[in-house]
């Protein structure tokens, strides 16, 4: 959280000033705290140099997209990301899901669903957080599953890629809770309605491809480490599965 504040510090980045405006005065009259940024260049080096809370991206800008903008905080942050594309570009929607976004809104989009989606991400990372900060006597146990290794506490993960190799697989919020929900059981099917559950607000709609992407970005991140990896099954017309071996 911005250290500056004590409220929700959200980050908007986008070329339109009309929505930049708009969506400003709505975020604060919720009670958030409100950066601006009309380009990716110059939000990318202020974003890095003091994270928010959570960034609001629009895809679509001139010099660097939000695209190349996602990428690049995500080589140097998890922070939380929404963001935001045309009605009619499925590919963006994936696309940027399979990057690392925590959830996207299609435009034009109502600002009442926009604070509900913020406040819905950031509710996720605030209970992950909250693990470490727990009573003394409540110990959050690291989840071992095979080679998979989850610090919830810590908000790790670590993979045994053979050969004394271990690797440190870096996920988003909604990717750890996710992948937390298929290892808690190893074997038993999660459909795709539980993951939802599992990772957001019961009151915000997910669609399919939504999690689809989610789970290909675990697969992608996992294969990093390890190329053989294919501990997330697929079951096809049912949901997912986690296989300890």
């Amino acid at each position: 959280m911005d250290q500056t504040t004590l409220v929700p510090t959200i980050a908007l980045v986008d070329d339109d000033r009309n929505i930049l405006t708009s969506v400003s005065i709505a975020l604060q009259a919720e009670g958030f705290a409100v950066r601006l940024y009309s380009d990716g260049d110059s939000a990318l080096k202020a974003l890095l140099e003091n994270l928010p809370d959570l960034v609001v991206l629009d895809i679509k800008m001139p010099r660097m997209d939000g695209m190349e903008l996602l990428r690049r905080l995500r080589e140097k942050s998890q922070v939380p990301v929404i963001f935001l594309t045309s009605k009619d570009t499925e590919i963006d929607e994936a696309l940027g899901l399979a990057m690392g976004a925590d959830d996207y809104i299609g435009k034009p989009f109502s600002q009442r669903l926009l604070i509900e989606r913020i406040r819905a991400v950031l509710r996720r990372t605030a209970n992950r957080r909250a693990a470490p900060d727990a009573a003394d006597d409540i110990v959050v146990d690291p989840i071992v599953r095979g080679r998979l290794n989850m610090d919830p506490a810590r908000h790790r993960v670590y993979w045994d890629a053979g050969e004394g190799r271990r690797g440190d697989v870096a996920l988003t919020v909604t990717e750890f809770m996710i992948l937390e929900t298929l290892a808690q059981r190893p074997g038993f099917v999660k459909s795709r309605d539980q993951l939802m559950d599992a990772a957001y607000a019961h009151d915000v709609y997910v669609d399919d491809r939504t999690i689809d992407s989610h789970i290909k970005r675990l697969r992608k991140k996992f294969r990093a480490v390890d190329h053989q990896f294919k501990a997330i099954e697929t079951l096809y017309g049912v949901g997912y599965r986690f296989n300890e071996e």
